[in-house]
């Protein structure tokens, strides 16, 4: 195994066993509140001509003028936002640490439809990049971007795509519980026994075509809606076609990390659980673990998709773990000015 060393980790002592009542149960699970203790800033960037996206930042309370740990980017995943669980409870950790936080919204997310016409896909890294190159101008502090499901193919893609450029901007990325093969995990997602996760994706991009079309009902249309019954139908009829792509297929190929991995040049963290519902473990089966040594891959046996609930006092063992690997490599990095 290349990258950091895996006896570095922490054990992960499971709280769920079955992947499906972890998956729920991460979903659903109370987080910590770090707004009252740590003001929130929406900053909206504008990251191209008519597009800009919503952010939500906020900032250590640090004493005696010491400086932040770093700053920390997060992603998260399909028709999520910056108020998912799983970043709530990391930016809480972050902050405590020392570090500032970005929870970064794709375009229409976090009740933004209005800043973009079109919205986002797995692939789409320009908006990302803006948001880092800004950060980058603004702090000369390490910075790490964190994607979480679809935020993490975003991710790992946008720092293959950055290839030897991407230390200029940053000291390294982390990618939970990601699809990096887009075809195999839709492929996934459409089998039976993941009729929930399925249905609840579909029932939220659906609703966003209907608020969509009420602004923009040339770009958008309903008219395929009833015959929608796959993610992969849904991409077909719009993403793919909204996006240039053509097809889903095509838009599954080119879009996705899996064929970037061999390019990242700065340290890759990637978590995942073997039992996730909706990734095949297969998918990480890439040579790029065996011949790239910027990434670890960093699997446990139990966990769902984003389910790392943890039995012990640390409930949250994704934040400890995250941010213990981040920290490690923040030592004697320099960066281009």
């Amino acid at each position: 195994m290349n990258g950091a060393s895996l006896s570095f980790f922490d054990p992960f002592d499971p709280l769920f066993r079955n992947p499906h009542l972890a998956t729920i149960a991460g979903n659903f699970w109370p987080r910590p509140d770090s707004e009252r203790q740590w003001p929130v800033e929406a900053v909206v960037y504008e990251t191209e001509p008519a597009v800009r996206v919503l952010v939500h930042s906020q900032r250590p309370v640090l004493n005696n003028g010491a400086q932040p740990t770093g700053e920390l980017i997060l992603v998260h995943g399909l028709e999520g936002s910056s108020a998912a669980g799983y970043a709530r409870s990391m930016v809480h950790a972050a902050l405590q640490r020392g570090w500032v936080t970005h929870r970064f919204n794709m375009r229409g997310c976090g009740g933004a439809d209005e800043l973009a016409l079109l919205g986002y896909h797995a692939g789409q890294t320009s908006d990302l990049l803006a948001v880092l190159k800004e950060r980058r101008r603004a702090s000369s502090l390490p910075i790490f971007v964190v994607g979480f499901s679809l935020g993490g193919n975003v991710t790992l893609k946008l720092a293959g795509e950055l290839a030897e450029r991407a230390g200029e901007l940053l000291a390294g990325v982390c990618a939970v519980s990601t699809p990096i093969d887009l075809a195999a995990c839709v492929t996934a997602l459409a089998r039976p026994r993941n009729f929930i996760y399925q249905n609840r994706f579909l029932s939220r991009l659906k609703d966003r075509i209907r608020r969509k079309n009420r602004h923009a009902p040339d770009v958008y249309s309903l008219e395929h809606l009833p015959k929608i019954r796959t993610i992969e139908d849904f991409d077909d009829h719009y993403t793919a076609r909204m996006f240039g792509f053509g097809t889903a297929a095509n838009y599954f190929r080119t879009q996705s990390s899996n064929q970037f991995l061999e390019r990242i040049r700065v340290p890759a963290l990637l978590i995942q659980a073997k039992d996730d519902p909706l990734i095949p473990f297969r998918v990480y089966e890439h040579p790029a673990f065996g011949s790239n040594p910027c990434l670890t891959l960093l699997a446990v046996e139990h966990g769902g998709h984003l389910g790392f609930l943890s039995r012990g006092k640390a409930r949250f063992w994704l934040d400890g773990t995250v941010l213990n690997w981040a920290e490690r490599n923040i030592s004697g990095l320099k960066y281009v000015s």
